[in-house]
């Protein structure tokens, strides 16, 4: 397994409306191809490809004195100079 550095980290509770928010407008940068994240003086400049891999992921943890934690990961994946074809995700 190769060497993963993180650039950026950012985790907040915010309101399923305003989740939604942010993920609309992510998803419009998504499509023009650029992404700028922020967070006090951190940024981040993303230039996406035209094709990326999507991974969708559902996970149960058991964290013990609170009780089972459910989480939803969205994450998208690309190779520099590489594109890769995946099986077909759709939404229900």
């Amino acid at each position: 397994m190769g060497k993963e550095t993180r650039l950026f980290k950012s985790e907040e509770r915010k309101s399923r409306t305003d989740i939604g928010a942010f993920l609309h407008q992510l998803a419009d940068k998504i499509s023009a191809g650029e992404v700028v994240l922020r967070q006090g003086q951190q940024e981040i400049i993303l230039q996406l490809p035209g094709t990326l891999i999507l991974e969708v992921q559902v996970e149960d943890e058991d964290k013990k004195t609170k009780g089972i934690q459910h989480s939803l990961e969205v994450e998208l994946k690309w190779f520099d100079n590489e594109q890769e074809q995946g099986g077909i995700l759709e939404l229900g």
